[in-house]
């Protein structure tokens, strides 16, 4: 499914990949009939831990490290289909639950999810904190999440680049991700795993780097 599905993501131009992305955030926000938004997932989340923001934001981050790990899941989940041309169903799905896990964590945190530039901080945070920085120093990127989620005024062209690295990222991620399949392929136990270990790392990456980024506006335990 990679192999078929990479060649086509990769040829995106910028407008493509914007959309496929906005798509991606849009499921991720407000959720599908088999996956509730980010919003319910933070409020069930803060009910579990008595509202204490600090516990809530630890399970939202363990809850879909658990979730990308899940691939079964992950490829089947509801409110792909418009996105089978341009985006590989793995790729598209993993990324879901990253962005549903980031944004959970930026609503309890006092976000508005609603918000264009908060939305465009959730996308870049999807690159980690290494990337970011390396994106930052090379001119690639101006700024950090936080930078952006707080700016004065949204501003389009960036969250249009921003999208672009945030793609290029992911392909090149599970690019890697389907060498190691390659390698491994010869022992099932090994082959059949790592996958899943890999979305799994590389989520709970993403969450604590959300978690250090994105410090509190307006704790909604409080």
């Amino acid at each position: 499914m990679f192999a078929r599905g990479l060649p086509v993501a990769s040829r995106m131009t910028p407008q493509v990949a914007g959309g496929a992305l906005r798509h991606v955030l849009e499921i991720a926000i407000d959720g599908t009939a088999k996956l509730p938004g980010a919003k319910a997932h933070a409020s069930r989340q803060l009910q579990r831990h008595g509202g204490a923001t600090d516990g809530a934001v630890d399970g939202i981050i363990d809850f879909h490290v658990k979730m990308a790990g899940a691939q079964g899941f992950v490829t089947n989940l509801g409110g792909l289909a418009a996105l089978p041309v341009t985006m590989p169903a793995n790729l598209a799905g993993v990324a879901i639950v990253q962005v549903r896990m980031v944004a959970a964590l930026a609503h309890i945190r006092g976000y508005d999810l609603d918000d264009n530039r908060v939305r465009t901080a959730l996308i870049m945070c999807l690159l980690g904190g290494e990337q970011v920085a390396k994106k930052i120093l090379s001119g690639r990127l101006p700024t950090s999440p936080l930078a952006v989620a707080t700016a004065p005024v949204f501003d389009p062209h960036l969250d249009q680049r921003v999208a672009e690295e945030v793609l290029s990222d992911l392909i090149q991620r599970v690019g890697g991700k389907n060498l190691a399949l390659t390698v491994t392929r010869r022992v099932p136990i090994l082959g059949g795993g790592v996958g899943a270990v890999m979305d799994g790392i590389a989520t709970h990456q993403i969450g604590k780097y959300a978690k250090s980024e994105l410090v509190v506006r307006r704790s909604l335990g409080s």
